[in-house]
């Protein structure tokens, strides 16, 4: 039901994370993802999601959006482009927990 794989340098995930039918919580945190585990939309029945600390900026708000049974995706300290902050909130039911936006620095 848990599956914790911190801090393992991972930058990709097999897709046969699919066949685990009870996974439930998954941790990502402090790896090298540089985009959303896009196998982990197939694992129906996962709840929550940590993505701390990868390298993450491009996330699929469709695929998102259709994880029926996801309560939390924490992507904190990613460098998620502005644009993904705008099109995620509105489509997701879940709780998205993102770092504080950096002010632009000033010419």
């Amino acid at each position: 039901q848990e599956l914790n794989l911190a801090g393992n340098y991972l930058h990709r995930l097999p897709e046969e994370i699919a066949s685990l039918l009870h996974l439930r919580d998954i941790n990502l945190s402090r790896n090298r993802f540089r985009r959303f585990p896009e196998a982990l939309a197939a694992v129906t029945a996962l709840e929550t999601i940590d993505l701390e600390e990868n390298e993450i900026t491009e996330v699929p708000t469709e695929k998102l959006a259709s994880m029926a049974s996801l309560r939390s995706l924490n992507l904190r300290a990613n460098p998620v482009s502005p644009e993904v902050r705008l099109l995620v909130r509105p489509l997701i039911p879940f709780d998205l927990l993102l770092s504080p936006e950096k002010p632009m620095p000033k010419a």
